[in-house]
């Protein structure tokens, strides 16, 4: 299986002006620029999609390994927070707030565990080099 995005770029890193569009179209012709990626700007930026693409990866991996150990997951709600060293232009560390309803049957510390198991075994958690942390709100 192969997964394909596009981007374009024109101009100086300042003042020029890309789009990226993925093979879903969900994003097609999408702006980015240096304002959208170090400044306040409408349109997106690589970072953004970056901890996007861990948010939804981990909360999908938490619903399958509840699921494989014999729970229906209720509501699952993740924010990735990544942090970008602007002096060292590299992206430092990501952390996975999770929100989850309880589970009849599971408790808080199952539930952490599973957590845990996802966030170590979520594919993009495994693509990225850099420390993760995970804080859970089970209730």
């Amino acid at each position: 299986m192969k997964r394909t995005a596009n981007a374009h770029w024109n101009g100086t890193l300042q003042d020029g002006k890309g789009e990226i569009t993925t093979q879903s179209t969900v994003l097609n012709k999408t702006q980015y620029s240096f304002k959208t990626r170090f400044a306040e700007g409408v349109g997106t930026n690589p970072e953004e999609l970056i901890a996007a693409a861990h948010a939804g990866c981990f909360t999908m991996a938490v619903g399958a390994a509840l699921t494989q150990a014999g729970y229906i997951p209720g509501d699952l709600t993740t924010d990735a927070i990544l942090d970008l060293d602007m002096q060292a232009l590299s992206i430092t560390a990501i952390a996975l707030n999770l929100k989850a309803t309880v589970i009849e049957g599971l408790s808080e510390q199952q539930f952490k565990d599973i957590a845990e198991g996802a966030k170590a075994n979520c594919i993009i958690s495994k693509a990225l080099n850099v420390p993760i942390s995970l804080d859970v709100i089970y209730a």
